[in-house]
């Protein structure tokens, strides 16, 4: 499996997923915290089928990069390590240009799931120019009173609950989370600490500067942030940042893991239709 070592000498374990066919651009996937890349093969596979090649690395402290970063000790999975959330931003934007050395002159979108959705926020923030597009999944405008800083299990809260019903209507998917070796149920807050979280907030960068077309997608029953945060989010995008494009999906029933959700073949479809629409395939 491909690798990179960062600026602090953690080794980042990264997946190259080759387009078939044709490639028409290249996508940088971010998966969630607590989390790792091998979640999200299914929709890896339905872009590589698209003509999309995807790229999409265990970040800082999690799945492969975390095991080996702490010495195989899974209790310590979804910690950061030295350099903290600061490191972990630095490192998924290292990945960036590895992709734009490998694939000079393609279309480079960047999609981001939940913390890897924030990590997408901040990233474009800093470098809005390497990116052909953004596409954020479970997302929510980073700031108090729209990203939820309480418990994410709240409406689902009973004797029989596991604690991660917040994550899809499928109660198979939370029962996978909890038996994958490589993930951790601890919060984001016990993992990062308070100031690393609070290094999670912001809002969209003033005048970008160029205008790229974005898409924000989420379940109605998303409790990180759920439609308002997102309705939020995708205004700020037009009137802080100057956006012009921009596009907000909110699934019926759907809860946090839109892409493992019960309806992921009709959120697949719709996230290859706004793509085919941005990217058309070339002659």
């Amino acid at each position: 499996m491909p690798e990179f070592t960062d600026a602090h000498g953690v080794r980042i374990v990264y997946d190259v997923y080759p387009a078939s066919g044709a490639v028409r651009g290249v996508v940088q996937l971010l998966h969630g915290v607590g989390e790792h890349a091998g979640r999200y093969t299914a929709l890896a596979e339905a872009l590589v089928a698209a003509g999309f090649t995807v790229y999409a690395d265990d970040h800082r402290g999690h799945g492969r990069t975390g095991m080996a970063q702490h010495a195989g000790d899974a209790d310590r999975l979804g910690r950061l390590g030295v350099g903290g959330h600061r490191a972990a931003v630095a490192a998924v934007r290292q990945l960036t240009d590895i992709i734009h050395d490998a694939h000079p002159g393609l279309p480079l979108v960047l999609l981001g799931h939940s913390w890897g959705s924030f990590l997408a926020q901040i990233l474009f923030d800093a470098q809005p120019r390497d990116y052909s597009a953004v596409v954020l999944s479970g997302s929510s405008l980073r700031w108090p009173g729209s990203l939820n800083s309480g418990d994410l299990n709240k409406p689902w809260r009973g004797p029989d609950a596991t604690g991660v019903e917040w994550l899809a209507t499928d109660p198979a998917v939370g029962q996978a989370f909890l038996d994958d070796p490589l993930t951790t149920v601890k919060t984001l807050p016990q993992l990062f600490g308070i100031r690393d979280t609070l290094r999670l907030l912001g809002r969209p960068r003033r005048n970008l500067g160029i205008d790229v077309p974005m898409l924000l997608m989420v379940g109605r029953d998303d409790t990180v942030g759920g439609p308002r945060a997102v309705h939020r989010l995708a205004e700020a995008y037009r009137s802080r940042s100057g956006l012009t494009d921009v596009t907000t999906l909110v699934y019926p029933d759907a809860r946090h893991e839109i892409f493992n959700e019960t309806i992921q073949q009709q959120v697949r479809a719709d996230l290859l239709a706004w793509l085919d629409a941005r990217f058309p395939v070339r002659a």
